[in-house]
């Protein structure tokens, strides 16, 4: 998971402050669900005025693996 939170991370972009216009800073971010897609929150405050803004990042779902396995039979040749 700390993985996931790393690469969320890094393509995250901070949004503005609609008040007052500049740029809000990273606070925390915190995973909202894990299955059956990872949420995780990312939370910024405004630096000025203290306004706070969310921003998730929803992972795509991978496939997991198959129920079972298959391997072609096995055949016996009769000599």
């Amino acid at each position: 998971m700390v993985d996931r939170l790393r690469s969320a991370a890094e393509h995250l972009e901070a949004p503005t402050c609609p008040d007052c216009h500049i740029e809000m800073r990273w606070w925390r971010s915190e995973l909202l669900a894990d299955e059956p897609v990872p949420i995780i929150a990312h939370l910024f405050v405004c630096p000025h005025c203290k306004r706070a803004a969310q921003a998730d990042t929803i992972f795509k779902e991978t496939p997991g693996p198959p129920d079972r396995l298959s391997a072609p039979r096995f055949v016996a040749h009769a000599a």
